[in-house]
């Protein structure tokens, strides 16, 4: 257990002492705040405004704007769980390249350690900087108007983005451990960082596509998490908009409607406890051939 403590701290270290591999770990993230600021916050607003306009309701501009900024949050939540944990993954890649690898595989310590150590240390770094910027999004949108949290949601949602950063990063592990070199696995970063934003429904509402590409959309399981996080996140608002308004529940339903409250896998609806199912089952599998695979490709020397 000494050496996969050890092997855990040092590879935390690496990843924290680094400056670069955190910024661009938080890349997509700031991409989707700055395309909020640009694009998004105005298209959000005009679809809630419309809905507000067929209805005939009455709803404050600082309530739009909370609704807006959860779909905001929850964005850069889930892509923070995709893209945090994949730079954390890479001192893999960069071990094996400068056959720092091959040094760790003289130790005395077991292939799967090995291989946990690395996973573990991608999971910790996860949780804490996607709770970081949950927890500064969280106090900002606090100043802004009442979210009408419940102590047990906030636990609840920071026991989401634990969720997300254990099941994210054993399969992200999957694949990391297929590179030889940092330049494949920058690339494949590059692709990943690009695409993860319009997969969790972080730049369109997924509702916006068709249900083949929701299905693909929700294969990945920071895709589930981002819906559960949206809907724990909102949850108290929403209800206080059902009672407070009139035509309050029918606003609500349509809400839920276009900014994708539900995750829909081949043509069915899932609910909460279906997405903890797949997500959990995912994890186990991943784990499984974390194990494997680095036993196939990490052979002692």
């Amino acid at each position: 257990m000494n050496g996969y403590i050890g092997l855990t701290k040092r590879n935390l270290l690496l990843y924290f002492k680094d400056r670069q591999a955190i910024i661009f770990s938080l890349l997509t993230p700031i991409i989707v705040f700055m395309l909020y600021l640009l694009f998004l916050k105005n298209n959000y607003v005009d679809s809630i405004q419309q809905i507000v306009q067929a209805m005939h309701l009455s709803i404050q501009e600082r309530s739009i704007d909370l609704i807006v900024y959860t779909m905001l949050l929850t964005g850069i939540t889930g892509s923070s769980l995709i893209t945090i944990p994949y730079s954390c993954l890479s001192t893999i890649v960069k071990d094996k390249e400068s056959k720092v690898d091959a040094d760790i595989a003289t130790t005395p310590m077991k292939r799967y350690q090995i291989a946990l150590a690395y996973y573990t240390s991608a999971t910790i770094s996860a949780f804490v900087m996607t709770s970081l910027l949950f927890t500064i999004g969280l106090l900002f949108m606090q100043s802004v108007g009442h979210l009408y949290l419940a102590t047990d949601t906030i636990l609840r949602l920071y026991g989401t983005i634990g969720i997300g950063s254990i099941s994210a990063t054993a399969c992200l592990m999957v694949l990391v451990l297929f590179f030889r070199s940092t330049a494949a696995s920058d690339a494949f970063y590059g692709l990943l960082s690009a695409g993860c934003g319009f997969v969790i429904g972080a730049y369109i509402p997924l509702s916006q596509f068709s249900k083949s590409i929701q299905t693909v959309c929700n294969l990945l399981p920071a895709t589930h998490i981002t819906v559960m996080m949206r809907n724990l996140l909102t949850k108290g608002f929403l209800t206080h908009i059902k009672k407070s308004i009139l035509g309050g529940n029918l606003f609500v339903k349509e809400i839920k409607n276009v900014f994708s409250f539900q995750a829909t896998m081949f043509d069915h609806e899932i609910s909460m406890n279906q997405s903890l199912s797949y997500i959990g089952i995912l994890f186990v599998l991943s784990l499984f051939a974390i194990v494997f695979v680095y036993a196939k490709t990490y052979r002692r020397k």
